[in-house]
């Protein structure tokens, strides 16, 4: 009786120590955000933590994937060396899906999609529609986006400026060093919303000429993780979750 005790209690033991295992054997990843896209990611300096759409999106797959994220600061330009370099592991953020890019890295099933918007100062009242109104001007766009390689393709402008963030972007239109910015819409609707536009007007007249899928986006060849992800989208669009978070950040 006390050898089938001693068995028995040996066992449980053995359970336990698998179970405990298991219990912290969930893939942890690094997610790369940037702080300067509210809403789709930016630092919030009460908690001095990454938040935003993409944020609570890639949070709410990690949860349904099975798998831990953590965020990590990084600059929109170095987001993508930053993944090939392992530094990170998934990138979050408001980076378009392009051809170009897809030969760098994977992206995953949409979580969003949109284009980019027009802004100008405040006393230029003209009604732009396209682009092309800005022939032989000087115009802006954050480094790194579709935005300023369309912009430089085109070979219609003065000059092509490139800036790290879209309030830098916004500061050099204010002062009159670029003639129009382009940006993500979701992102300078939202400010426009918030009263943070000053001296700058967005362009309701505006017609995008790019339109493109938000992703979450990981290394060329991680087919586990992106499988991982993919489930994660899938349910969270399934049960409504991804239409809250959306609806949470205004960004319809």
């Amino acid at each position: 009786m006390r050898s089938s005790l001693r068995a028995f209690s040996c066992a449980m033991a053995v359970a336990a120590t698998v179970l405990a295992s298991n219990a912290h054997s969930a893939d942890a990843y690094k997610v790369g955000a940037t702080a300067t896209g509210v809403p789709f990611t930016f630092l919030d300096v009460k908690t001095n933590t990454i938040q935003g759409m993409m944020i609570d999106s890639a949070q709410a797959v990690a949860k349904a994937g099975g798998f831990d994220v953590s965020v990590l600061q990084t600059n929109f330009s170095a987001l993508i060396p930053s993944l090939t370099a392992k530094k990170i592991d998934i990138i979050s953020a408001a980076m378009l899906k392009t051809p170009e890019r897809e030969k760098v890295v994977q992206y995953s099933k949409p979580v969003y999609e949109y284009g980019e918007a027009l802004v100008v100062r405040a006393d230029d009242t003209t009604r732009y529609t396209s682009m092309d109104d800005f022939k032989d001007e000087v115009v802006g766009a954050q480094v790194g986006t579709v935005f300023i390689d369309e912009l430089k393709r085109r070979g219609l402008y003065k000059e092509v400026r490139g800036y790290d963030s879209i309030s830098d972007l916004l500061r050099d239109l204010a002062l009159g060093r670029i003639k129009a910015a382009f940006a993500d819409k979701p992102i300078l609707t939202y400010q426009a919303s918030q009263g943070v536009l000053k001296n700058v007007r967005l362009v309701d007249s505006y017609q995008p000429s790019l339109k493109g899928e938000v992703c979450l986006i990981v290394r060329k060849g991680d087919e586990q993780l992106l499988e991982q992800v993919n489930r994660g989208i899938d349910a969270i669009k399934a049960d409504g979750t991804l239409d809250s978070i959306i609806a949470k950040w205004h960004i319809n």
